[in-house]
């Protein structure tokens, strides 16, 4: 997220001190919500706002409270008064790992893809970006090759933000995002703020203690190395782009890949053995390109998803007796 500190300056300790979030100047508005709360004024909270547009399967519902903060006071400000009127809160970013519920969310929903600033520090061998959790991964890949600093090359093509690569422990190419985090700010409900470490986060394959946890990452820390040859590291960024296009559909909505991996074995050989690539639920599909994406061919809702997600789970069940796992995340009443 971005931070009203200068980063280049000073960093914010492991254990910040609880910033006052109690809310000023709160006007009374009239809303589409069913119900009428005051809003501060502060940061710009909307009702019934679509959530179709901020996701990458462009499905979904309505936010019922709806906030894109552009600094770490408005998000504090945010989290105060969702917490002052008892609604459930949820965090997105770029809505690349989200299926949310045509019926749209209960609550405060913060969208975080306007704090996105980024810094680069450099002393001796050390080459290390600070960026805010909304900034796009692949966009920050592509800063780093063209600084010739090499470890980001297979992030080009993730569709996720800073945040959800660090919750999710995003990675393509044998490679992810633990290689290269040193840390982690979050935010707490309560408005303190804590810097984690690459250990404290106890990643594993796609996953780490941050999800479905409250707390909120706001920015993250990672390691690179310098290259001999800075056009070495933007061939190589672009070779692994190439190599995830020529083998993912990325002419329609999707999630990208559904299915966590079942090691040794991979989701979407499982399930193009079973037959199932085009199979179909309402306008979902499993994709002929790659078996482990489901697209929205054009018109498809949240729960013909669900629907053709679930189906794909009880055909590998049922014919290989293994238990496909989600990566993505689904919110909502389904």
């Amino acid at each position: 997220m971005t931070l009203s500190q200068d980063r280049s300056r000073s960093r914010i300790p492991a254990k910040a001190t609880r910033i006052d979030t109690q809310i000023q100047h709160a006007v009374s508005t009239s809303t589409d919500s069913d119900r009428d709360l005051e809003v501060p004024t502060d940061c710009l909270i909307h009702a019934g706002v679509s959530l179709r547009g901020l996701t990458t399967w462009k499905v979904g519902g309505a936010a019922e409270w709806y906030l894109e903060p552009r600094t770490l006071a408005q998000t504090q400000s945010g989290l105060a008064w969702a917490r002052t009127n008892n609604l459930p809160i949820t965090i997105i970013g770029a809505g690349s790992n989200l299926l949310i519920s045509d019926r749209g969310l209960a609550g405060l929903v913060i969208c975080t893809r306007h704090l996105r600033h980024v810094n680069t520090s450099a002393s001796g061998e050390d080459r290390s970006i600070y960026a805010d959790a909304g900034k796009m991964v692949a966009s920050l890949a592509w800063q780093a090759a063209r600084k010739g600093w090499s470890g980001m090359e297979w992030a080009a093509g993730i569709p996720g933000t800073v945040g959800g690569a660090v919750v999710m422990n995003a990675g393509a190419h044998g490679h992810s995002t633990q290689e290269i985090l040193v840390n982690t700010e979050v935010l707490n409900l309560d408005g303190s703020i804590e810097t984690l470490t690459n250990q404290d986060l106890n990643y594993s394959y796609r996953t780490s203690n941050l999800q479905g946890d409250a707390r909120i990452v706001i920015s993250a820390k990672f390691q690179l190395l310098t290259a001999e040859d800075p056009e070495d590291i933007k061939a190589r960024t672009f070779r692994d782009l190439e190599k995830r296009h020529s083998k993912q559909p990325y002419d329609r909505p999707s999630c990208g890949s559904v299915f966590r991996n079942p090691s040794p074995l991979y989701a979407a050989a499982l399930i193009e053995g079973l037959g199932l690539k085009g199979h179909r639920i309402g306008d979902a599909e499993v994709s002929t390109l790659h078996a482990n994406f489901i697209i929205n061919r054009q018109d498809a809702t949240a729960s013909d998803i669900r629907s053709l997600i679930y189906y794909v789970q009880r055909q590998v069940k049922a014919n290989y007796s293994i238990e496909l796992e989600p990566e993505v995340k689904m919110l909502g009443e389904f």
